[in-house]
């Protein structure tokens, strides 16, 4: 139970950080992301370079430890290397984010907060994560098929 408030406690915090800073509102994102135009605006740069920092000091602090608080190992990743996987999904998310100014942390945020248009995002990640799943498993069940 404690684990569970925690993690509860962890999604506020980081879903009220996203409503500060305007991370929800993709008129935000996209006139972020927009580097071209007269009306660019950089603000959430400085909000991306403090979850940098954050994340850096949590890494850091991380690193002192034996392992996490709440679970009896740190569970990273396994492979270290760039597949085509990784830099696909990448540029699918990247794509994505330029074209609608979600991503899925904002998008279930502001979803929670009766955006219509997150609605539909949501909707389509789901869709997109079921059809991945889909093909992993049908990928895996295929005799010879690469672990």
């Amino acid at each position: 139970m404690r684990k569970l408030l925690i993690a509860l406690a962890s999604g506020l915090i980081f879903g009220f950080g996203l409503i500060v800073s305007a991370m929800i509102a993709p008129s935000k994102v996209l006139a972020f992301l927009d580097v071209a135009a007269p009306s660019w605006d950089p603000s959430l740069a400085l909000v991306l370079a403090s979850a940098v920092m954050v994340s850096a000091l949590g890494f850091a602090l991380g690193r002192r430890r034996d392992a996490p608080l709440f679970a009896p190992a740190f569970n990273g990743p396994s492979s270290r290397s760039l597949d085509k996987k990784l830099l696909s999904g990448a540029a699918l998310f990247g794509v994505g984010w330029g074209l609608v100014g979600y991503c899925p942390g904002p998008a279930l945020v502001a979803l929670s907060l009766g955006a219509p248009a997150a609605l539909v995002f949501v909707v389509a990640m789901l869709a997109g994560m079921g059809v991945f799943a889909l093909k992993e498993r049908y990928r895996a069940a295929r005799p010879g098929a690469n672990p």
